[in-house]
């Protein structure tokens, strides 16, 4: 399984992120490479993966990755992060497809202009409330709005399952402390939020640079994460625990990972970021010119601009 001499994959001919699997989960894992591809090897035997037809990998406990592994994965563009156990804490990721500043320069304009960023705002629950006119609400209103529709999400969810409910109540350091259904609400937003990261990170936009949620590293991830969550990971986490699985946390990882294929989340993420940060799809996996900015236009680098001077 020597990589040695394995040419890494031409960037026109990489799986565009919308198109893509959506996320893999392994834990006690030994992950290495073999040609182009990603091997997975545990007790059970060994599995291969295209790494360009992966969005994200999220790397559990006991997992073991190699140099060659971590080689082909950036090269292809995978996302990749270290979580905790049940993937439900967030340690690092690795780096994206994206090449190009273009997306993030669009973002960081948006949310440092207030108005711009209202606008967005507003346009982000209108994908949440469909045929409500929102243009004129403030964000209290948003909020209060968006809270009384969870409400009503997390009642007729329970109604539809027959699962007890309450309240949403867990303790981020004491995971086992809840009950069912908020274990697998966690596990079920978790793997949402790994998918989501995958699809921000590889379009080359700022995890950290929310509109809606704000302070975090994360912060965009919350925000285009509560587009889907009435969809994906809420009705996957009660279908979990209505199911009677002996593991509702991983049973809630499957559900959601199916929810992500029959939406088809992965090409609705990428095109609903799009329409949120007004810009076009690069079209192809163009390398981005290294520049230097300048007040009138920016500049190439790699020269000496003394003479200039």
């Amino acid at each position: 399984m020597s990589p040695r001499g394995t040419p890494p994959p031409e960037r026109l001919d990489l799986v565009r992120a919308e198109d893509r699997m959506s996320f893999l989960y392994v834990e006690r894992t030994v992950i290495h490479r073999d040609g182009n591809a990603l091997t997975l090897t545990d007790e059970r035997g060994v599995i291969h993966v295209p790494a360009s037809a992966l969005g994200a990998l999220m790397l559990g406990p006991g997992t073991r990755i190699t140099h060659a592994a971590m080689g082909v994965a950036g090269d292809a563009g995978v996302s990749i992060t270290w979580v905790g156990e049940h993937g439900t804490r967030y340690y690092a990721h690795g780096r994206p497809l994206a090449k190009s500043s273009r997306n993030a320069e669009a973002q960081a304009r948006i949310v440092s202009n207030q108005r711009l960023r209202l606008r967005t705002a507003r346009a982000m629950y209108s994908m949440r409330f469909p045929g409500e006119d929102v243009s004129v609400m403030s964000m209290s209103q948003l909020r209060g709005r968006e809270g009384a529709r969870m409400k009503r999400l997390y009642a007729a969810e329970a109604e539809r399952t027959g699962v007890p409910w309450k309240k949403r109540s867990y303790a981020p350091d004491d995971f086992d402390s809840g009950d069912d259904i908020n274990r697998a609400l966690t596990s079920s937003h978790a793997a949402l939020y790994g998918v989501v990261h995958a699809v921000i990170v590889s379009l080359g936009f700022v995890p950290s640079l929310g509109v809606v949620h704000n302070g975090t590293d994360r912060s965009l991830v919350y925000d285009i994460a509560d587009l889907y969550k009435a969809e994906v990971s809420i009705p996957a986490a009660f279908d979990s625990v209505a199911s009677g699985a002996d593991d509702v946390v991983a049973e809630a990882r499957r559900a959601v990972r199916d929810r992500v294929v029959s939406c088809r989340l992965l090409p609705r993420a990428v095109r609903d970021i799009h329409v949120l940060f007004d810009v076009e799809p690069d079209p192809e996996f163009t390398e981005a010119d290294l520049l230097l900015w300048s007040e009138l236009e920016a500049v190439p680098s790699g020269s000496n601009w003394a003479d200039a001077w």
